[in-house]
């Protein structure tokens, strides 16, 4: 039996994502920090009869993900971990003028370095796995220049070139960055708060995600709407 690590996976896309790997047979962990809807989520995912353990907490916290890692290895191993935990830096988002200094680093810290804790705390039991393989969510605030994103789009290109040198330094794992696209999560809604335009829900880019781990192409960056093209 496969077993995954997501993080930020109590709602949006991190809860869709929990579903669908379940509902292939997947064993998951499952992090965030609010635990009452950590645990919705956990519930929604084990009704499909695969084992599924919820770790609240925040994964800025080396101690939580030390916890999600453990609970991997309480489940048999690791093979696939899924970075999808947000920090947006400024809600709602500003212009670089405007942004908190703080408000960078937060979004660093959650959105880059603690996704980067979270790969070295891992890397032990995804070596010994067939089939290892590291998901990083990012966005495509990290390669295009739009106005108010500077912050968030900052940390998420940083977390692709943490995700391209990884795939170099390990490469016998398979490291891809996936752009979901456009979704209407809680987070777009906090970052654009006057958006009013219909957007897809988290649910339509999952088969997406699931075609990457299964096909298990070359690392590198992807879209998950082209992927869903393509599967």
């Amino acid at each position: 039996m496969s077993t995954a690590v997501i993080t930020g996976a109590s709602k949006g896309l991190g809860r869709a994502l929990a579903a669908g790997l379940a509902r292939q047979g997947w064993d998951l962990v499952l992090g965030a920090r609010t635990e009452d809807v950590l645990r919705e989520s956990a519930r929604e995912a084990g009704a499909y009869g695969t084992r599924v353990v919820a770790v609240p907490g925040d994964v800025t916290d080396a101690g939580h993900r030390a916890a999600l890692v453990a609970a991997a290895a309480g489940l048999g191993g690791l093979d696939l971990l899924v970075s999808n935990a947000s920090a947006l830096g400024a809600e709602p988002l500003v212009r670089l003028e405007s942004l908190p200094v703080a408000g960078l680093r937060a979004a660093l810290e959650t959105n880059t370095v603690a996704a980067l804790g979270l790969v070295q705390e891992a890397l032990p039991l995804l070596r010994r796995s067939a089939a290892g393989a590291v998901v990083v969510v990012s966005s495509d605030a990290a390669a295009e220049a739009y106005p108010q994103w500077g912050g968030y789009g900052a940390s998420k290109a940083a977390l692709d070139q943490l995700a391209a040198v990884l795939a170099v330094e390990e490469p016998w794992l398979r490291v891809w960055s996936v752009d979901p696209g456009d979704m209407r999560t809680d987070l777009y809604a906090a970052a654009v708060p006057d958006d009013d335009d219909p957007r897809p829900e988290p649910r339509s880019v999952v088969p997406g995600f699931l075609a990457l781990v299964g096909r298990r192409p070359v690392s590198g960056r992807y879209s998950a709407p082209a992927l869903l093209e393509t599967r």
